[in-house]
């Protein structure tokens, strides 16, 4: 997508319908088991860890399954032995997705992927298909609101930051992804809250979406990848003007 906020407008769109079938609260439990398995349990100590938790809690997760899903992943309890697995493919019009999973069976999310760009008009890569036409990248958004750009901007490059730009009523702070956590927590000792802050991959060159019938099989090639029960984030290099977007609502 042109411009990361756009990006996360349809994700935000999307979140509302998972939040109504708990899909979210699963997703936030894979994250926080693979977290703790990764790096184990204290969030003091395991960056991942901390920000899985803040996000859980920012979507209300409760906090007996939270904590149950964290024991889980640093074996504490018995729990499902979940591998994270990436997939590539193209869909309608040349457009390059990425689909991040987390899976307890590589064979039937294999089979699942492939199905699903196979019935949406897209076809799924081997490993690397597209992913050259992305950079992993830490995003943080805080609200413009009250606070001075040049003032923003000159703490948040301070705090290790690769660019800041103000778009849609918020602060955008591109950082390396190896420089992410570093750059929040900097940021949230100058003062400043985040809204939403993550890790993800940014197309390099996006592909164009000027009708209305094309946007409408990208959509349903994302929201379907999006459904699948293992899929954990799904990026894509669309653009889709404002205009079409609101016909798609």
């Amino acid at each position: 997508m042109s411009g990361h906020s756009k990006w996360n407008n349809i994700q935000h769109r999307k979140g509302a319908q998972d939040k109504k079938r708990a899909k979210l609260f699963t997703k936030f439990g894979r994250e926080l088991t693979i977290a703790a398995k990764e790096g184990g349990s204290d969030p003091n100590f395991n960056p991942r860890l901390r920000l899985a938790i803040e996000k859980a809690k920012a979507g209300n997760m409760p906090k007996d399954i939270l904590e149950r899903a964290i024991k889980k992943g640093s074996g504490e309890l018995e729990g499902v032995d979940f591998t994270e697995m990436r997939y590539e493919g193209y869909g309608p019009a040349g457009t390059a997705f990425i689909v991040e999973a987390v899976t307890d069976n590589k064979n039937r999310t294999a089979s699942e992927m492939r199905m699903t760009f196979s019935r949406k008009d897209g076809n799924l890569g081997a490993d690397g298909a597209v992913s050259w036409m992305f950079k992993k990248k830490g995003i943080i958004t805080v609200k413009s609101e009250g606070i001075d750009m040049d003032e923003f901007m000159m703490a948040a490059l301070e705090a290790g930051a690769e660019d800041v730009e103000e778009t849609d009523g918020v602060f955008e702070v591109t950082t390396e992804y190896t420089e992410f956590q570093t750059v929040l927590e900097n940021l949230k000792n100058a003062g400043y809250q985040y809204e939403d802050a993550e890790i993800t991959m940014i197309s390099e060159n996006t592909v164009e979406i000027t009708d209305l019938e094309t946007a409408k099989k990208v959509m349903a090639l994302y929201d379907a990848l999006e459904d699948l029960d293992d899929s954990q984030n799904v990026y894509s290099n669309f653009d889709i003007s404002d205009e079409i977007l609101e016909q798609l609502d």
